[in-house]
């Protein structure tokens, strides 16, 4: 069970086919409530250390940060096997798109990749940098292209066709030891990027073509540990992952500002990352950083109510 604490009342080749891409998020954000036998708990293999999840049409994918696996579950049941074996090198954040394609960050191994959700082949491969460190950590789709993050690069990639681009972070960003960039979303006119730094909890407005990057004017609030992001309309979940909630934001129509409005937790989480959206629920992988990963170490996705 979720617990919502309401501040206020209110509320075919890749690269030819790059331009208008589509998340399927918001066609799975329809209204209609997940059916009784959906489990709001499943388990996922043990030893599998989950990260990233990206949900289309009742299936939901998950990505190993330990080799780099890609685990399908339908959500009606639970049950899902490895559809796509990884690199040996973690598969984090994650979007499909309406092709039934699946854009995977590439972590350590400063790459991303595409998947045929359908057959696991791999359809592309991206190499952003051969820089270290490097932690391609997330990654959102546009109409232009897809747009990863990396944590430990002043950078973000843009994937709109066979080579990538490299666009450096400028303006308000401030490339600090630790996490930075992480989470990834449009704001909700679609214009521009908003990215959470795990380090500082700033949520940061940034020109996709520029890269010049403006602090979101929330108040005093602060995103600490802010993971996975997810936009529904105009209201921003951030993943806080360490601190085991969701907060519940409410943005303007170009992502300049935005308001705390709430949060969600669960007893079930234990440092959950990443969030999709199903019907009413969010879905939540449970990356279960504060215990060491063995090969028989559990892990599991929750679903709260939003």
């Amino acid at each position: 069970m979720s617990h919502l604490v309401r501040r206020r009342t209110a509320l075919a080749g890749v690269p030819a086919v790059l331009l208008g891409l589509a998340s399927t998020s918001a066609a799975s954000a329809a209204p209609t409530a997940a059916p009784a036998p959906f489990p709001t708990r499943f388990a996922l293999p043990n030893g599998f250390q989950p990260e990233g999840i990206a949900i289309a049409r009742g299936t939901a994918y998950f990505g190993s940060r330990a080799d780099g696996d890609i685990y399908a579950a339908d959500l009606r049941t639970g049950r899902g096997k490895v559809i796509s074996r990884g690199p040996g090198t973690g598969s984090l954040g994650m979007k499909v798109d309406r092709f039934g394609r699946l854009f995977v960050a590439g972590a350590a191994g400063g790459n991303g990749r595409v998947i045929d959700t359908r057959t696991g082949k791999v359809l592309a491969s991206y190499t952003f940098t051969s820089a270290t460190p490097t932690f391609v950590n997330d990654v959102i789709l546009a109409k232009d292209g897809a747009y990863f993050t990396d944590s430990q690069q002043p950078v973000f990639y843009r994937v709109a066709g066979a080579k990538p681009e490299t666009i450096p972070l400028t303006g308000d960003y401030q490339h600090l030891p630790g996490n930075n960039a992480n989470g990834i979303s449009l704001t909700p006119d679609g214009r521009a990027l908003i990215m959470v730094q795990s380090s500082t909890g700033f949520l940061l407005r940034v020109d996709p073509r520029t890269g010049v990057a403006r602090r979101i004017d929330i108040g005093d609030a602060v995103m600490t540990n802010g993971d996975g992001l997810l936009l529904l309309g105009r209201t921003l979940y951030v993943v806080q992952n360490r601190l085991n909630k969701i907060a519940v934001l409410t943005l303007n129509h170009t992502g300049t500002k935005g308001e705390v409005v709430g949060e969600l937790t669960s007893p079930d989480f234990d440092v959950p990352t990443t969030v999709a959206v199903f019907g009413n629920r969010l879905y939540l992988p449970n990356a279960r950083f504060t215990t060491s990963p063995t090969p028989t170490t559990e892990y599991w996705v929750t679903a709260v109510e939003r």
